[in-house]
């Protein structure tokens, strides 16, 4: 493994983890710039949570239009004050010079403490010295039967 290797996986988890921080925080701008313009941002559904497809960045930007940081005007967060998106096992694999995969595991907490866990499936280029995401599907693979989040209507 080069240095440049080691510097392109470092920056890819930059990107990684300041989606889990740009979502917990609700800080929509923050969360936006780490896709490519014409990135996919998939979720696979698990019932009663329905899947989404969002094909570029202003179908991104439109999904999460309702956020807000602000205690009880988020509509997806109105039955938790609290969410922790925490990243386990992560393998990243340099498919070329300006492209790679990862898939990450997480777990999620909220006042429940666990409350649903799964994998992030990512495709990413480099853009200039950043890493972004061109896909990312995400899939849950356990939701507790308590769980507060996202909020169902």
């Amino acid at each position: 493994m080069t240095l440049d290797d080691l510097i392109a996986r470092e920056s890819i988890r930059e990107t990684i983890t300041g989606y889990t921080i740009a979502g917990d925080s609700r800080d929509s701008e923050a969360f936006v710039v780490l896709f490519a313009d014409h990135a996919v941002l998939e979720f696979a559904g698990y019932p009663p949570l329905p899947g989404f497809r969002n094909e570029g960045k202003e179908e991104i930007r439109q999904r999460i239009s309702s956020w807000s940081s602000v205690p009880g005007e988020d509509p997806s967060m109105r039955n938790t004050s609290f969410i922790r998106h925490n990243l386990t096992t992560s393998r990243i694999a340099l498919t070329g010079p300006n492209s790679a995969r990862a898939q990450t595991y997480f777990v999620v907490f909220t006042d429940i403490g666990p409350d649903h866990a799964g994998t992030y499936s990512d495709e990413l280029v480099r853009e200039g010295e950043r890493w972004r995401f061109a896909y990312r599907r995400v899939t849950l693979q356990w939701r507790s039967p308590n769980s507060l989040f996202p909020a169902l209507k």
